[in-house]
């Protein structure tokens, strides 16, 4: 037996919210096949191997924990019990935009994250690039808490992009968090100081999610990438410091490109950062 072949039915805790956002068609194109899990190695990887498989676009992978999640970076998800909701969305690739597919994706989830997370509880949710979901009470990067991840990973056949595997993983409720990134990781339980109901997260944040999937596959990736810069803290007037190869250099954050690479000023020139670590100061 396979793990995917573990797959159970998703609890009553979870199921309200996902017929709720499934039921005017909020969700579409997310919900034609779910698989829940209570825990799982990677809702990422499960859902890799079902659309290497042929599973439906819009297939759900979700679990109540993780054994071997992933960040960017191939940075671990700390994905403890009872402490978050993990979610992973198959999306055909053919039915996307002709440009960078990944990084709208990351984008689009990044916009509907943010507006998910608010209507489920209210609170002011920001983006910071490229991929994190944060709460910046300062209204800088600096000093903001980590609420929730995106990964969007790729798949190809024959050397053509066929899918892209779409992860989010929320902090709902308080944990132990490791020494190394307890100082910058927080959960909406932690920010409200009550009570949330995973349901509601859910279903918020896949009514969200299929929205701005539906508007980036009608061609409005400049609306995304409006909404995007609306949310986001710290991309324009930052100090940042980048990792190079000769040391680290300095520059100023002077917004994003047309695919979501950081544009970082540095004296008269402008670089364009697409991967490794920035640290802003």
């Amino acid at each position: 037996m396979t793990e995917i072949d573990r797959a159970g039915a998703l609890p009553d805790v979870l199921a309200d919210g996902l017929a709720q956002a499934m039921a005017h068609g909020d969700a579409a194109p997310l919900g034609s096949r779910v698989l829940y899990f209570p825990v799982a190695s990677s809702t990422n990887d499960l859902a890799a191997r079902l659309a290497a498989q042929g599973t439906p676009d819009g297939t759900l992978v979700i679990a109540a924990q993780q054994t071997a999640g992933r960040g960017r970076g191939g940075h671990q998800w700390f994905s403890p019990p009872g402490a978050g909701l993990y979610v992973s969305v198959v999306l055909d690739a053919r039915q996307g935009p002709a440009d960078d597919w990944v990084h709208a994706l990351t984008m689009a989830t990044g916009v509907a994250m943010a507006e998910g997370l608010h209507a489920a509880s209210g609170l002011p949710v920001l983006i910071k690039w490229p991929n994190d979901l944060v709460m910046a009470p300062a209204g800088s990067v600096r000093g903001a808490r980590k609420l929730a991840g995106i990964l969007a990973e790729a798949q190809t056949d024959a050397g053509t992009l066929s899918h892209v595997i779409v992860g989010v993983g929320v902090n709902v409720g308080p944990a132990a968090w490791p020494p190394e990134i307890s100082a910058r990781a927080t959960s909406l339980e932690e920010e409200l100081g009550r009570r949330v109901d995973p349901s509601l997260v859910l279903g918020a944040s896949l009514a969200r999610i299929g929205t701005w999937v539906r508007r980036l596959r009608a061609g409005h990736s400049a609306v995304v990438r409006t909404r995007w810069q609306q949310l986001a803290v710290g991309v324009s007037g930052a100090t940042v410091e980048i990792a190079h190869a000769d040391g680290p250099r300095r520059g100023v954050t002077c917004g994003i490109d047309g695919n979501g690479a950081l544009l970082v000023r540095q004296g008269n020139d402008t670089e364009r950062i697409i991967g490794g670590e920035v640290i802003w100061l």
